[in-house]
């Protein structure tokens, strides 16, 4: 067996890993990647696309944001459009100047990536039979097999970024854990193209037939997203089908600026609400989706995985720098508190925007209602905006 030292395991070479792996980098602490895919599956998936400032701020200072200033789309607003008319929610207006990115999950990814590669920096792609050992007491390890080898890492701590279905907390102990879990009766039926965006910013749409969302990854490439039964196969969905139906939830002007075009990616996505309580065993630590899970409606996945990024590399640092472990010790509940305020945000707009299985014709007339508030109201559009922007990592402090 092959035994290697270093100060930290990171489990998963997703963006929450990439990125911690440069923060912890660029202090001097020492970090190894372990991920049980291949790189080019990792930059394969889909995701998010949309960066709070809190966000763009911590690509900044990992070193990594030149790419993603120069092709990045800076948001100032979206648009609201429901019974047929359109509102714009101005986010810069309302939260005295901030904005959001629109730069997808996938060039963030590439970007971390090449910049590992070329710091030298290790990631273990395939890594087989991944496990963690001992991270209740003071001399945490990891085993994996690669090419028929079996290595051992001896750490100081080990960062679980491996997903919600990593390894990481499914090796807690069930009576140490919390989980709690609302999953949606829908899914998000989604289409990338490479056809120019119907509008210049982002439309969330409320209709009778479900949500729909207009959605960009540049100004040539769009993303939409149609509201569809979980029971829905992607094979019943032709390209044709989509465009129809999305015409079919836009507005008159929607229609008449929608370019269609072939797919480049298709898939259908479910929606749950799910939060891991505490964050933090021993000497691992939970982050990104291997915590906590949110409806894709807020915008909130990725940013909140890059806020417990945030937090737990401050706080390593401060243990090497300082001796202390003070951010360590509260890890745990600063992000529990700002993960729940997301959740609570994501899960208001997706029961505000979708239409529920068992919805009558008055609960349709109380969200019409609410949504004619929210948008003739200076503290409801407020709400909105700065939830949208991201809260400050202090608020509330």
């Amino acid at each position: 067996m092959a035994i290697q030292r270093v100060q930290v395991a990171i489990i998963g070479a997703g963006p929450s890993g990439l990125l911690l792996g440069q923060l912890l980098h660029k202090a001097g602490i020492e970090a190894l990647i372990l991920e049980r895919q291949t790189g080019d599956y990792v930059l394969g998936r889909i995701r998010a696309g949309i960066l709070e400032q809190v966000t763009i701020d911590l690509v900044d200072e990992a070193g990594v944001g030149a790419r993603m200033h120069r092709e990045g789309l800076v948001h100032d607003g979206f648009d609201m459009l429901f019974d047929g008319q359109r509102h714009r929610v101005d986010l810069a207006g309302l939260t005295g100047g901030q904005h959001v990115m629109v730069y997808g999950q996938t060039e963030l990814t590439r970007d971390l990536m090449e910049a590992r590669a070329g710091a030298g920096l290790p990631t273990v792609y395939e890594a087989r039979d991944v496990a963690v050992h001992d991270f209740d007491t003071t001399h945490p390890r990891v085993t994996y097999t690669k090419d028929g080898v079996a290595h051992e890492i001896h750490c100081d701590f080990i960062a679980g970024c491996d997903g919600f279905h990593g390894v990481c907390r499914a090796s807690v102990p069930r009576s140490a854990i919390t989980e709690y879990e609302k999953v949606y009766p829908f899914g998000w039926l989604g289409l990338l193209s490479d056809t120019p965006p119907v509008h210049h910013e982002l439309i969330y749409i409320a209709t009778p037939r479900g949500f729909s969302l207009c959605s960009q990854r540049s100004t040539t490439r769009s993303r939409y997203y149609l509201q569809v039964p979980l029971t829905d196969k992607i094979e019943e969905w032709s390209d044709e089908a989509f465009w129809q139906e999305l015409r079919l939830r836009l507005d008159e002007e929607g229609r008449d600026r929608l370019v269609t075009g072939p797919s480049i990616e298709k898939s259908i996505a479910p929606l749950r609400s799910f939060v891991t309580e505490p964050l933090r065993f021993g000497r691992m630590f939970l982050a990104g989706d291997a915590g906590h899970i949110v409806p894709p409606t807020g915008a909130k996945g990725l940013n909140l995985a890059a806020t417990d990024v945030k937090y737990l590399s401050s706080a390593l640092i401060e243990h090497y720098a300082e001796r202390s472990d003070a951010g360590i010790d509260h890890y745990s509940q600063r992000c529990l508190r700002r993960i729940w305020r997301a959740e609570r945000f994501s899960w208001w707009f997706t029961q505000l925007m979708h239409r529920f299985p068992d919805e009558g014709p008055i609960e349709a007339k109380l969200k019409s209602a609410e949504l004619d508030y929210l948008m003739n109201s200076a503290n409801g559009l407020k709400t909105i905006a700065e939830n949208y922007v991201g809260l400050p990592l202090d608020f509330g402090a």
